[in-house]
């Protein structure tokens, strides 16, 4: 069987949705792989995405083309960052996944924005059942 992770950490990318204060979605393609039990992105440290994740991890992450363009359902999730030694292993698992040009874009960002110009954030997805006949919980 497999599983929302599973199935999310084979896309090449992802739309990763966070929420503003006001609740409205912000969504932003990105790169991730899977590290343990959760989806990794790196990103800018001052990115917006950064600050509605430090305020409220509640995410939606769906597969989506270099654009964008949502590719399937979205998957709820919490999203949380990482600290310096959480993210070698998690910038590890992407350069695993992208390859050379991962590390050409790491490379180029530390150069151009400095050591600490770039975070890891951690995903753990809800998993849902989406096979067919399932019901949906009620509360």
């Amino acid at each position: 069987m497999h599983t929302e992770l599973d199935r999310l950490a084979t896309e090449k990318y992802l739309l990763l949705t966070t929420f503003r204060k006001d609740g409205r979605g912000v969504s932003t393609p990105v790169w991730a792989a899977q590290y343990g039990e959760e989806l990794v992105v790196r990103t800018l440290a001052h990115a917006g995405k950064v600050k509605r994740i430090r305020r409220n991890g509640t995410v939606q992450v769906a597969p989506c083309d270099i654009r964008g363009r949502a590719r399937g359902q979205s998957v709820p999730g919490h999203a949380r960052l990482l600290d310096p030694d959480q993210m070698r292993g998690a910038q590890a698992a992407i350069e695993r996944k992208y390859g050379i040009i991962s590390r050409l874009v790491s490379l180029t960002t530390r150069l151009r924005q400095g050591p600490d110009s770039v975070v890891g954030i951690a995903i753990a997805l809800q998993e849902t059942d989406r096979s067919p006949g399932a019901r949906p919980e009620t509360g």
